[in-house]
C-alpha cells in the first residue's frame, strides 16, 4: 500500500514502469480475490450437496478438495506471472 502511494506521489517521471509495477500489484490482488470467492463457492456448494446426499459426502469432500487444489495452483500461478510484470 505504501508502495503505490509512493508511486502515487511521484508524478509522471518514469512514469511507465510505475504503471506495470501498479498494474502487476492490482492483478495480484485480483488473482487472490478470485481465488478466495472461487473456494468459498467451493464450500457453499459441497455443504450443500452433502446436506442434500449425506451418503455420497465422502465423493463429495474428495471431489471439492481437487477443485479447491486446482484454484490454489491457478492462483499461485497468477501470483508468479503478476510478479514478473514489471
Amino acid at each position: 500500500m505504501l508502495n503505490m502511494l509512493a508511486l502515487l506521489q511521484q508524478g509522471a517521471t518514469g512514469l511507465t514502469g510505475d504503471i506495470g509495477a501498479g498494474l502487476a500489484i492490482l492483478g495480484a490482488g485480483a488473482v487472490v480475490i478470485g481465488a478466495g470467492i472461487g473456494i468459498g463457492r467451493i464450500g457453499e456448494q459441497m455443504t450443500e450437496a452433502m446436506a442434500r446426499q449425506p451418503e455420497a459426502a465422502g465423493q463429495i469432500q474428495t471431489a471439492a478438495i481437487i477443485l479447491a487444489a486446482l484454484i490454489e495452483g491457478v492462483a499461485f500461478f497468477g501470483l508468479i506471472i503478476a510478479g514478473f510484470i514489471k
